[in-house]
């Protein structure tokens, strides 16, 4: 069929991992056609943030712009999938001997191994120096296989702040395992969801010939 496009994005499910404490994903039929429906009619209950999705700058600053928001432009468009696989931290120093040369959208394959359903010990996350990087290579999309781009215990969220500090957005928790390092076109569109701190996205990828 051509060239196809790749899909990066984690299945939701009951058995989808949540971060500690945060609000696990259910689904369920609210109406059935086997129990005399006109249709199948399901609800579901989650965090904005479960899976694969979007950070609003709301998330992580009350002046940021909420999830209706955001510009559909950011999330589609050409992104470079780089591989840090090894790197407990990425910044400046990680990322300075690869070509970002005309690069927009940045996506970081920190692993090759993801476990959507079992929440991670440890987090390989951006250094705070990471904001300033990005803006001198004219980059304003960022994304990590990771469930976020700072630490599990972090309060500061430091990394988050960089980024919002120098305009760059974020999307977690994309599913790379599978992916080599190059160009793509991207496809990650966020829910426009009025109010919202976030929104799960289905990302999907198709490289660039």
């Amino acid at each position: 069929m051509g060239n196809e496009w790749i899909d990066i994005t984690q299945t939701i499910s009951t058995r989808i991992a949540t971060w500690p404490g945060d609000t696990p994903f259910e689904y369920e039929l609210t109406a059935t056609k086997k129990e005399g429906g006109a249709a199948n009619v399901g609800t579901i209950k989650a965090s904005l943030h479960t899976g694969t999705h979007a950070d609003a700058p709301f998330h992580y600053a009350s002046e940021g712009e909420t999830a209706d928001m955001l510009d559909v432009n950011l999330y589609i468009g050409r992104a470079k999938v780089v591989s840090v696989v090894g790197a407990s931290e990425i910044g400046r120093e990680e990322l300075k001997g690869f070509d970002l040369t005309g690069v927009e959208r940045l996506l970081l394959k920190t692993t090759n191994t993801s476990t959507p359903e079992k929440f991670p010990d440890r987090i390989n996350t951006l250094r705070e120096n990471i904001g300033p990087f990005l803006k001198e290579k004219g980059i304003f999309l960022i994304g990590t296989d990771q469930p976020s781009v700072d630490s599990i215990e972090s309060k500061e969220l430091l990394a988050h702040h960089s980024l919002f500090k120098h305009n760059i957005y974020i999307i977690e928790n994309l599913l790379l395992d599978n992916v080599e390092p190059g160009d793509y076109d991207l496809i990650a569109l966020p829910l426009k969801i009025e109010g919202a701190d976030g929104s799960p996205i289905r990302a999907v990828l198709r490289k660039v010939e």
